[in-house]
């Protein structure tokens, strides 16, 4: 029997679960990137990403990030590396602005997700490293935890080179109808996945760009301090600091403490240098000082400059090209996809077999904006 043959255009964490899947399946995959996988100007090249079950009212996400979490587990078991670490996600509810983590409790005791809500001094007696004076409650999520973002991108691409699956590298480009091109020629195969992530707009002008922003997200690691295992992840959970705009890791392996906090900067992804603008430099160390007054006076050890692909509604991308019926999109990631990608990897994959349809909410257009209610981002 012939296999079908599949071309996947973007080895970030998108491109390689999805092409996982397929080769699993016994399709024959090829998978093309401009440059070596895990490079740093990928969105997947960071340290380490959140996983987490919140999404506020969304119980789709909040489903598919349970079952993520299981394959992520099962995905470490089979490349022999740690992957995951579950050190827990704490929510900090901000006093007169909770409707994202409201939603949320509600949403986690629809799912049956394990969940404990704290007062202010809950957490403070629990975890210290916090400041908690302008909250109102928080959410503690003892499943969740951080994924190893750029060992999981290569482990994947190991996984894949093992079950069959061809790695190679190309620019892939557009013509005036938006068909792929390799080399000034068509690409051809049964079936093209475009997972380019945010230099997918540029690619499809007409169908992508409409329904896209990038922006860039500017991340810091601060020093932990001297003879203190207090900010290591054995000690330390995740959090989403919603009201402030700020997320955060623990240190993980010594990287330092993550923090950002998310004003969405602009970033031209080819002409850009991928470095920290001081303003952000400034606001982020304000924000730690504030949030971890333990953290007070200890130096930045490193930064990301990671961009996104974000859309309206922040759903993701998952839908055929109107014109080019063998073509499909995977992406628009809107800064939550990573701790998904195998459900959505596998989801991809049915898709593209035509074993199933998308599902509505990842359809090309129209799309709106949502309400911090209605959007499993809160933003």
């Amino acid at each position: 029997m012939t296999k079908t043959r599949i071309t996947i255009v973007g080895a970030g964490i998108t491109g390689t679960m999805t092409a996982l899947s397929l080769q699993r399946r016994g399709c024959q995959v090829t998978l093309i990137d401009k440059w070596e996988p895990g490079h740093a100007r990928a969105a997947s090249s960071d340290y380490n990403r959140v996983i987490r079950a919140i999404s506020g009212r969304d119980a789709f996400y909040t489903r598919w990030a349970r079952e993520s979490r299981q394959r992520w587990l099962e995905l470490q078991a089979q490349a022999g590396e740690n992957l995951m670490y579950e050190c827990g996600a704490l929510i900090l509810a901000t006093a007169g602005h909770c409707d994202w983590e409201d939603a949320t409790s509600q949403t986690f005791d629809e799912v049956g997700v394990p969940y404990y809500r704290f007062t202010p001094a809950d957490v403070q007696s629990r975890f210290q490293q916090f400041k908690t004076d302008d909250i109102a409650y928080a959410l503690f999520e003892p499943e969740a935890g951080l994924l190893m973002a750029h060992r999981c991108v290569l482990a994947g691409i190991k996984l894949f080179k093992q079950a069959g699956g061809v790695v190679t590298r190309g620019a892939v480009t557009t013509d005036t109808s938006e068909r792929p091109m390799l080399d000034g020629k068509p690409l051809e195969a049964d079936v093209i996945i475009m997972a380019t992530g945010a230099w997918m707009a540029d690619q499809f002008p007409r169908t992508i760009k409409p329904i896209s922003q990038i922006v860039g997200i500017n991340v810091l690691y601060t020093s932990t301090p001297e003879g203190s295992d207090t900010y290591d992840m054995a000690k330390m959970p995740c959090w989403i600091d919603h009201g402030q705009g700020s997320f955060g890791i623990p240190s993980s392996e010594g990287s330092g403490v993550k923090a950002a906090v998310v004003i969405p900067d602009k970033i031209d992804l080819d002409n850009e240098a991928r470095l920290v603008k001081k303003e952000m430099i400034n606001r982020t160390e304000a924000y730690v000082r504030r949030r971890l007054p333990g953290l007070a006076g200890q130096k930045v050890v490193d930064s990301k400059f990671n961009q996104i692909i974000l859309t309206p509604d922040t759903h993701f991308v998952l839908d055929w090209h109107p014109e080019h019926n063998n073509v499909l999109f995977a992406g628009g990631c809107s800064g939550h996809l990573f701790k998904h990608a195998p459900v959505f990897g596998d989801f991809a994959a049915g898709v593209a077999l035509r074993e199933y349809g998308t599902a509505d909410r990842f359809k090309i257009g129209p799309r709106r904006k949502l309400s911090p209610r209605e959007s499993p981002s809160g933003r």
